[in-house]
């Protein structure tokens, strides 16, 4: 599993969203991306985490960020996810675990003693030019884009 660390080129990678459009790292050349993964649509924590970045969005926007969300789920459960709770951003569907195993975040997990392989929750924080500024591996999914404007 790769490791990527601050300081690091962000791995680039095209893929759909929710609406089937191609989204590719590249579009973002300039601004600065939160990149985040999560592990399900429609679950909890996941649901709080791009809640908190919906809510926050306009302001991350005025802040010069934009945000995109990545999970292994596929496009038809993105688009409900993000429908049911009017999301303003992209939702990458990582059906093929390209993405997730790029950025080192696909990896075991261990839930109630058993243990599986699933997305482990991170933020990347990735400068104008492709180069990831800050990695968050401890997700406040209540506060999570609080968290990206405290460490910037």
């Amino acid at each position: 599993m790769t490791k990527l660390k601050e300081g690091d080129k962000a791995p680039d990678f095209t893929a759909n969203d929710q609406n089937g459009n191609p989204v590719s790292l590249a579009d973002f050349k300039g601004k600065t991306v939160i990149l985040y993964f999560y592990p399900k649509d429609d679950t909890p924590g996941c649901t709080a985490e791009a809640c908190d970045f919906r809510d926050n969005y306009q302001s991350l926007i005025g802040k010069g960020f934009e945000v995109i969300g990545v999970s292994t789920d596929d496009e038809k459960s993105h688009k409900k996810f993000e429908h049911k709770f009017n999301l303003p951003f992209p939702l990458i569907a990582d059906t093929g675990k390209e993405i997730v195993e790029a950025y080192g975040v696909w990896g075991e997990k261990n839930m109630f003693g058993k243990k599986y392989m699933g997305t482990i929750r991170t933020t990347f924080i990735i400068n104008g030019d492709g180069i990831i500024q800050k990695i968050i591996d401890k997700v406040d999914t209540t506060a999570s884009s609080q968290q990206v404007l405290d460490l910037l």
